[in-house]
């Protein structure tokens, strides 16, 4: 039965209002058991529901993990993304949580990004279409979602500061359609802000973004949470809009908003309204009625195992396919050479709160010999390594101390900076990342690890599998060293007064020699003096990466040479791309170039294989092997995924969400990013991604929405109205035939050029897409319906959205460079 919310707010003190606005901790809402008011759990996403167990916070659940954002943004296809949103929800629900945090809708601005791997697309329309059908998705299932991060929020690179300045109609026209879409189609229940501030203003307290645009102009009727720890002030974060305080306990809206409503600083009426769309969504989530609760539904399934597998398929884009070697044929292949870095690793996701623990993964070496069986040879060889950090230390390598056998080292804990006295806890540690403290980490028995004062020390023996010189890291906030027979091998920060807290970005390595098989003592040791906020825990990784043959190289290029087919598996992981860093450039890491250079030399059919979520540079190998395949982060399903593509059971229909530029320095934020003076600037303005590369005449390296597949597709008869005016209706169609000799699907995208306009427009513009299914000589007939919002721009002056009288083109092709039909009309005002 309904709860009456005027009535609930009537009833509460100003003291359980306010309590309401913030967190009890980083994943629950605060109740309000005198009326009735249950908490409301959320759980990270948004390619799979990341939920931390409530009976052990050092647990992670598993859950399917499906393709990361740009990887679904490549699908072009809303009704899979409608499916896939869907099946998240229903895990989100099983977990017993009410909210989502996700979709991430922010637009690719610059290809180095840390997060793009978990946003849809450069362009706004592609990203509004894929954020409306995956809201829509996750809230049939009766769990809310969080659109993130609202707004401008490109770039990690000082993301908790930076101000990022840019005019009106770029932010109108490039960084808020999306946002507007998810609001006005998909009636979200909360939206995220950002933590960077907008032209100034902190997105946590910017009443222009939190009231005027997102409340009073959209009719948004959820309630706005700060993204964790991006609230600074009181009295201006509340009247500016923001609603809920994420993480608690709360560190702004607490006794001192309640004291600012009683000065007149805050206004009660807005404090009512926060509590009133706080309610509203409770009230959508059906827990009044019946509690959130665990149920057996979180298991793994078939149907999502296939969905995974799916939306991994349409994901993938075939980039180059030289003499039609793709798709392999079994019967004519009697040897694969399976090469690379991320061939016997499963490269599902990039890092950081999106991390999903997935139920299992399949390797791409593991798909490809699912698919042949015992019918090709194949023949498997690293190559290289690509990881940025070191290999996370392995507890095969060692053995506790004090004559115990365990794999893993002895772990003593001190409740003080200097491990001195007796620990207060020893045990057996094999799990070298670790966080301590937090509410969602490990919490140690006798330490208070949120007063900072406290250190571990591990020992034990290492053993080395082979001789050579082996790399040691460590990943940490505070001090640590790593000692091999008491001689300091790494050091990590400062003790004493003057420490710091350590980027969690920045690792300390080092290296020491090594005979195989020899026993060495190891001792880690670990020291906090830091007071951290109560929901943050400390970070430690602690790595530790053999030595490679010299010969590596060398050995691929011998499998490789006798082999029919060689193909190689390259890209980046969750190392490179992740959030709280961007990457560095666009190249690829470690020895990857070498590899595919040597090996393309002694093989015609060298097949690369990519595993990344935003573009890498590829004009030193691009031109040298027959064909490219850009597999993204795919999730759980992916190596079966890629092999369905690589052997034709699946016809690739991925396009890319987003421009592959040649190099860096030709995109658009090459001079500019990332700022400097904990500033930067938008100076492209709304030339981003393909429009920037149209308007400054920039030839890429794979224009957006490029994608091939193993049929070829005719377009004709684009029919266009000769006239358009305000308020009729307006259809363009075109035609679309299957020419090849397989059935396969096609993305038709529409684009739209004003040809005459009073301010400077890109060259053309994407308005519309649909994916087709055709079978061999098929042709089908597609109707695109037009408004006059597709043809206006946003004018600063008037600040309102512009349709200018005159003529326009509409194009319809396969991706931005290859247009396949033109025609023109005007429009009428």
């Amino acid at each position: 039965m309904a709860r009456n919310i005027e009535e609930i707010i009537s009833q509460m003190t100003l003291e359980e209002k306010v309590s309401m606005l913030a967190g009890i901790d980083k994943w629950h809402t605060e109740s309000v058991p005198r009326l009735g008011i249950p908490s409301l759990k959320m759980t990270d996403g948004p390619h799979g529901a990341r939920t931390v167990s409530d009976d052990d916070p050092t647990v992670t659940l598993p859950a399917t993990c499906f393709p990361t954002g740009s990887a679904l943004g490549a699908t072009w296809n809303t009704e899979l993304v409608n499916r896939v949103g869907a099946a998240i929800g229903d895990e989100a629900k099983a977990r017993g949580c009410a909210l989502l945090l996700g979709p991430c809708i922010n637009i690719h601005r610059s290809p180095l990004g840390g997060r793009n791997f978990e946003s849809y697309s450069e362009d706004p329309h592609l990203a509004a279409r894929m954020a409306v059908a995956y809201i829509n998705g996750v809230q049939s299932r009766d769990v809310g979602v969080s659109v993130k991060h609202f707004a401008l929020n490109n770039q990690e690179f000082e993301r908790f500061t930076v101000i990022v300045e840019a005019d009106e109609r770029t932010i109108r026209e490039i960084y808020l359609p999306a946002f507007a879409a998810a609001v006005r189609e998909g009636r979200p229940w909360t939206v995220m802000c950002s933590y960077n501030r907008i032209n100034g203003t902190y997105a946590s307290e910017n009443a222009y973004f939190l009231t005027d645009i997102l409340k009073e102009e959209w009719g948004f009727d959820g309630f706005a949470v700060s993204d964790w720890g991006a609230v600074h002030s009181t009295v201006p974060a509340a009247n500016a809009g923001l609603d809920l305080e994420m993480p608690g306990p709360a560190r702004f809206f607490n006794d001192t908003l309640v004291e600012a409503v009683r000065n007149g600083e805050v206004e009660s009426v807005d404090i009512d309204d926060k509590v009133r769309r706080i309610l509203g969504v409770i009230e959508r989530s059906g827990a009044f009625v019946k509690p959130l609760k665990i149920s057996g539904d979180n298991v793994d399934s078939p149907e999502r195992r296939n969905l995974a597998r799916e939306a991994a398929q349409e994901a993938i884009v075939l980039l180059k396919n030289e003499g039609d070697v793709l798709p392999l044929d079994r019967d004519k292949i009697k040897s694969i050479a399976v090469i690379g870095p991320n061939a016997a690793e499963a490269r599902i996701q990039g890092g950081g709160s999106a991390t999903v623990n997935p139920y299992y993964t399949v390797t791409p070496l593991e798909g490809i010999r699912q698919k042949c069986r015992d019918s090709v040879e194949i023949r498997h060889e690293m190559g290289c390594r690509n990881n940025r950090l070191t290999l996370l230390m392995s507890p095969e390598f060692l053995r506790q101390s004090d004559g115990g056998k365990g794999k893993g080292l002895t772990g003593e804990y001190f409740n003080n900076p200097d491990m001195s006295g007796k620990p207060v806890l020893k045990k057996l540690d094999d799990k070298f990342r670790i966080m301590l403290g937090g509410d969602s980490a490990f919490m140690i028995p006798g330490i208070d690890t949120e007063k900072g004062k406290f250190s571990i020390r591990w020992t034990g023996t290492f053993r080395a599998p082979v001789t050579g010189s082996y790399t040691f890291g460590m990943l940490l906030d505070g001090l640590g060293r790593i000692f091999i027979d008491d001689k300091l091998v790494v050091e990590k920060g400062r003790e004493g007064p003057e420490a710091q807290i350590i980027s969690i970005g920045e690792e300390a390595i080092g290296e020491y020699n090594l005979e195989a098989g020899k026993p060495y003592n190891i001792r880690i040791e670990y020291i906090s003096q830091l007071d951290f906020p109560d929901w943050i825990p400390r970070h430690i990784r602690l790595g530790c990466t053999p030595p490679l043959t010299d010969d590596a190289i060398t050995r691929a290029v011998n499998i490789a040479s006798g082999a029919d087919v060689a193909i190689i598996f390259i890209g980046l992981n969750e190392e490179h791309e992740t959030e709280g860093r961007d990457r560095p450039d666009m190249e690829l890491p470690g020895a990857q170039l070498d590899l595919i250079k040597a090996v393309a030399k002694v093989n015609n059919n060298t097949i690369v294989v990519l595993n990344n979520g935003s573009p890498v540079v590829m004009t030193g190998w691009i031109d040298s092997v027959a064909a490219a395949v850009e597999a993204w982060f795919p999730g759980q399903e992916c190596g079966d995924a890629i092999a369905d593509v690589l052997f034709g059971d699946v016809n690739p229909s991925g396009k890319l969400p987003m421009t592959f530029p040649k190099r860096f320095e030709d995109n658009p934020t090459f001079s500019h990013y990332p700022g400097k003076n904990g500033r930067v600037e938008y100076t492209e303005g709304i030339f981003v991604g393909y429009r920037h590369y149209d308007i400054r005449n920039v030839e890429p390296l794979f224009p957006f929405g490029h994608g091939l597949s193993y049929t070829t597709f005719r377009y004709e008869g684009l029919q266009v109205p000769s006239e358009m005016k305000a308020g009729e209706p307006f259809r363009i169609t075109v035609d679309v035939t299957n020419t090849g000799k397989r059935a396969g699907k096609e993305v038709v995208q529409l684009y739209i050029r004003d040809v005459v306009s009073s301010l400077e427009r890109p060259l053309k513009e994407l308005k519309g897409f649909q994916k087709v299914a055709l079978k061999e000589g098929e042709k089908k007939s597609l109707a695109f319906d037009i408004g006059l919002e597709d043809l206006s721009f946003y004018d600063p002056e008037k600040r309102r959205w512009i349709a200018e009288a005159g003529e326009f083109e509409v194009m319809a092709g396969s991706s931005s460079r290859d247009i396949r039909q033109r025609a023109r009309f005007t429009l009428i005002n």
